[in-house]
């Protein structure tokens, strides 16, 4: 059985790690100064709503549990 060529998996690894550097900041420099900071799905990075509105529920009222006054 051939012995595994860790050397050729490292450079392999070291071309796709430079590759994709080198795409990342490709992307970066054709974005204008503008633009928002999105994620791959087209939402904000930082998980912020774009139209400013917020998330305004209850979540105490949504709570599934024993009601507040009953005794078991």
């Amino acid at each position: 059985m051939a012995t595994p060529n860790y050397g050729y998996e490292k450079r392999q690894r070291e071309l796709a790690k430079k590759k994709k550097k080198e795409e990342k900041l490709r992307a970066k420099s054709h974005r204008a100064p503008g633009d928002s900071q999105d994620g791959p799905d087209g939402q904000p990075a930082d998980g912020q709503v774009q139209d400013g509105s917020a998330d305004t529920r209850d979540v105490s009222s949504a709570a599934p549990g024993p009601a507040a006054g009953s005794a078991g």
